[in-house]
């Protein structure tokens, strides 16, 4: 009888205050997460504070750049991610009954690598019957494929400054730049040492182009399909390389026209779509262009 008493009194974690405490997590810091969350940095800390005098544990450590899970808060994050998905799953069960089915998604490295990941979870919270089936590939290849019925859509990277292809549906921009080292020497070298990959790669042809306009020398020293590629390059100091501007986190920094580098112009991602698309794959696009509606646009 005790034990049911003592039960009865226990707390009930409410799924919102887990979910800032998961993002808090994934973002590493208050003002990312608030930010992500659409509320002010002192609404977040006071949620988490709410949730640490609830449990009697601390859940983070802090300090003067980030917050990190503390083996308490570890606990409660495995448990809350579960929570989450079981109430994503069960609600997403009444709110989207009817959309079931398989989503044959295609993209390119770099977007395979940077925004895939989110994209993906994302949308299999809000629709748990879909399944995702994604091929990495180029984007000739993806455009045929397309054509070809073989995949139901794709992501790929476009030059906005030229005519777009009639298949091809702009759903997101964001400046190119160029990355170097922090405090590194690359950049002062010439020929300049560039990190690209091949060179049907809009940011590759976007980069020269800016290059050859300013008559400043280039080597291609490092090829990479993948941005954790480029990164690499950067951080050894062996070369510097045309990179989103959310890329520049950490040591890697934007290099500018002090740097004696010509600016660079917006990049693209666009949308391939088949002509009569599911009714699964409508649902992807739709939550593809709401994901990057949301997302900074250059």
């Amino acid at each position: 009888m005790e034990n049911t008493r003592q039960n009865s009194q226990l707390p009930l974690l409410e799924l919102d205050l887990l979910k800032t405490i998961v993002v808090i997590a994934e973002t590493g810091n208050f003002s990312s997460a608030a930010a992500k969350l659409f509320r002010t940095p002192s609404a977040v800390s006071m949620q988490v504070k709410r949730i640490e005098e609830m449990l009697g544990r601390a859940i983070f450590r802090r300090d003067s750049r980030s917050v990190t899970p503390t083996p308490d808060g570890e606990v409660l994050l495995e448990h809350g991610r579960r929570l989450l998905a079981l109430n994503n799953e069960m609600v997403s069960r009444f709110v989207m009954p009817d959309v079931a089915g398989t989503v044959r998604l295609g993209a390119t490295e770099d977007i395979a690598e940077r925004l895939l990941p989110g994209l993906l979870q994302r949308f299999a919270q809000s629709h748990c019957c879909v399944t995702v089936d994604v091929a990495v590939c180029s984007t000739e290849v993806l455009r045929s494929r397309v054509n070809a019925g073989a995949i139901d859509m794709a992501l790929t990277t476009f030059n906005p400054k030229k005519k777009l292809n009639d298949d091809i549906e702009p759903v997101f921009q964001e400046r190119l730049v160029w990355a170097g080292l922090r405090n590194g020497v690359a950049f002062e070298k010439r020929p300049l040492p560039l990190s690209v990959w091949e060179e049907s790669c809009s940011w590759r042809k976007t980069a020269l182009s800016s290059l050859d306009a300013a008559d400043i020398d280039y080597r291609i020293a490092f090829l990479s399909a993948h941005i954790s590629g480029q990164r690499a390059a950067i951080l050894a100091d062996l070369a510097v390389a045309p990179i989103p501007e959310s890329c520049c986190v950490n040591d890697i920094v934007e290099l500018t026209e002090k740097d004696g580098l010509p600016g660079l112009s917006a990049y693209g991602v666009g949308m391939l779509l088949q002509t009569n698309p599911s009714e699964p794959a409508l649902a992807a696009a739709e939550h593809i262009r709401a994901s990057f509606s949301q997302q900074r646009v250059a």
